[in-house]
């Protein structure tokens, strides 16, 4: 039997043990057909699958048969959590093969030991400088929190912050080091304990291992971060290039300068060398503050490059104290010096990457003034990833929704196969897509009077029940503003609890509405009639002042619009799209608040064409009783 016949008979099997039992899915099986094919071939593929298809399967069965190494990357948590929690271990039950499996995360999230040890013998946590809490002042820890820890640090297996709900992120901040800061386990007096390398290890070991997407991104940069595998999976692929784009780039930043002296000044006796490192940062801090939002398209200027140059000396002052602490120090000395070193050295690496950077780069300043940071990054990660990755190894890149030009800005070979399986479910049947043509151009003054009403009868027809996704904070909050008072029935709004307790209030109360940013746009699960409205108040562009899409756009010329914007904008709008349809069952109305999706004659047909197979229409009263028969179905 092929591998590719094993593949499809393999499952077959497995969905039929589902619970209910699984129903065959034609575009899941040609999905599974291609990824086994990839694999086999050590060729590369992008799939675009919709809701609904079972990709995770798709992908998962001949990646367990394939006896190759695999990593699976993706991009948030939920799904990290379904792979490793629920579906390997199920197919460590169905499939007559013998595999292991693992999750790995980066080093930040797991409780350092050495830190720990630290925190006690100090009694307090150090200031965290990287921080925008208004209170700047150190505090001691109380009792409670460190017989806390150091019993959670007794009981864990690998550490994992996700088990400590109640810890806040100042206090994991003091309780956990980066991969710039970790001295390595034979350098750290907790070396033979660490909690990071014993998840390491258990990574090491495993067939199959599934890490989040910013991980992967540093691997990529980096070999030593992962394990050697054959193959990589990335599912939520859409999110590829912005990920890898992000680790690849530079950030100095006054706070980050102010750490290095903190670390610094943690283990020296003396304090000129740390004292000189805060005043360059607040000479750093001066020189950012004015450019708050610019795009540097020539690099620092002279004064910011002089605030740079005095950063590096005082960093390099740091290094030469830190480089004389004595062999005979105390463990914990050492160690913490050898932590001050690998933070400054680090500072100063990145400063002589930004100091005078290439047309191939893109440098700006961001952040909020209190804390305003440098940046830097590539303007295309093609050249990054066809060399690190896809030349190195087989790859399978997934998602429900895909931009078109997905394999040229990925790099990926011309050789890669493209697919696109759809979706199972009948959209055409359960989903109404409402485009009101009545409502002012989006970049009118009047607009958002009128998209206020236009959302009012809406969640008036809906009874609730309703996903509203704006492109701003600010339209959201505005909205919430002026509905809360006009509506029966309760509006929630991203930011006023955690985005989980959101989720879930929301989903238990089906005439609950919720307002929400981008960070709901995609990797949320709503099903039911708890979500029967998607309001979308207007389409997704990209910012026309985004530094990185600026560079991009000059490097294209004339055809940026159609190469850099649109695909963006399709893809994002069919993610939300995506947040009504998420069982066959569902049913339910996008509104679409752009009169542009229906009128724009140059692109209207790209962001059309790039949603599910939706029945449209331009008419109120067919989105509204339709919303309303909903409602009032038991």
């Amino acid at each position: 039997m092929s591998f590719t016949d094993l593949t499809i008979s393999s499952l077959e099997a497995v969905t039929a043990a589902l619970p209910g039992g699984g129903e065959r899915r034609v575009g899941q099986a040609d999905m599974a057909r291609s990824v086994a094919t990839a694999i086999e071939s050590d060729g590369h593929l992008v799939v675009q699958a919709g809701t609904g298809t079972g990709k995770s399967l798709a992908y998962l069965v001949p990646a367990v048969l394939s006896d190759r190494p695999t990593i699976i990357a993706t991009a948030t948590k939920a799904l990290q959590d379904q792979l490793a929690g629920k579906d390997l271990p199920f197919l460590a039950e169905q499939l007559d093969v013998s595999f292991t499996f693992a999750m790995l995360k980066g080093r930040s999230n797991y409780l350092c030991l050495q830190r720990l040890d630290e925190l006690e013998a100090d009694g307090r946590l150090d200031l965290d400088l990287e921080s925008d809490e208004d209170d700047k002042t150190s505090g001691s820890v109380d009792s409670e929190t460190l017989v806390k820890l150091r019993t959670f640090a007794a009981e864990t297996d690998v550490g994992d912050r996700a088990e400590l709900e109640w810890v806040s992120d100042r206090v994991w901040r003091q309780v956990s080091v980066g991969r710039d800061e970790c001295p390595g386990a034979g350098r750290c007096p907790q070396g033979d304990a660490c909690l990071a390398e014993k998840a390491r290890r258990k990574a090491n070991s495993a067939d199959i291992l599934v890490v989040n997407l910013h991980l992967y991104a540093l691997a990529i940069m980096v070999d030593t971060i992962l394990p050697e595998h054959d193959v990589v999976i990335i599912d939520e692929a859409h999110q590829l290039e912005d990920i890898v784009a992000e680790a690849a780039g530079r950030q100095i930043s006054p706070a980050r300068v102010q750490s290095a002296a903190r670390n610094a000044q943690s283990v020296l006796v003396e304090r000129n060398a740390p004292e000189a490192a805060e005043a360059a940062a607040v000479a750093l801090h001066v020189a950012l503050e004015g450019h708050i939002g610019d795009r540097l398209t020539d690099g620092p200027d002279e004064v910011l490059g002089r605030a740079l140059d005095d950063v590096r000396g005082a960093t390099e002052r740091l290094l030469n104290a830190l480089r004389a602490v004595p062999d005979d120090a105390p463990a914990d000395t050492r160690t913490k010096a050898i932590r001050a070193r690998q933070v400054a050295t680090s500072l100063v690496d990145d400063i002589d990457a930004v100091r005078w950077p290439t047309e191939t780069e893109v440098m700006w300043v961001d952040g909020p003034s209190s804390n305003p940071g440098l940046r830097s990054t590539p303007i295309s990660i093609a050249k990054l990833l066809s060399e690190n990755l896809w030349d190195k190894r087989a790859g399978v890149l997934t998602s429900a929704t895909l931009p078109t030009n997905a394999t040229s800005q990925l790099g990926l070979p011309e050789s890669a196969i493209t697919l696109d399986v759809g979706s199972p479910f009948d959209y055409s049947t359960n989903t109404l897509l409402f485009c009101p043509t009545h409502l002012p151009d989006p970049r009118s003054s009047d607009f958002r009077a009128a998209q206020h009403d236009e959302i009012e009868l809406l969640i008036a027809a809906a009874g609730g029940g309703t996903l509203a996704l704006f492109t701003s904070f600010s339209a959201m909050r505005e909205a919430v503003d002026r509905l809360e008072t006009r509506l029966p029935w309760p509006i929630l709004m991203q930011g006023d609890k955690a985005k989980n307790a959101l989720l879930q209030e929301f989903v238990e109360n089906d005439e609950t509405s919720l307002f929400a940013t981008m960070s709901f746009w995609q990797g949320i699960d709503a099903p039911g009639r708890t979500c029967r409205l998607v309001i979308i108040d207007r389409l997704p562009f990209p910012r026309p002042n985004d530094p990185v899409l600026q560079a991009r756009r000059d490097r294209v010329g004339k055809a940026a619009f159609r190469l850099i914007d649109l695909p963006r904008a399709a893809t994002l709008l069919a993610q939300g799209a995506g947040r009504l349809i998420r069982t066959s069952t569902d049913q339910g109305v996008v509104a679409v608040l752009d009169p542009r999706l229906a009128t724009a004659r140059t692109y209207r047909w790209d962001l059309i064409n790039a949603l599910p197979p939706m029945t449209r229409t331009k008419e109120r009263d067919e989105a509204t009783s339709l919303l309303q028969r909903l409602r009032d179905q038991p």
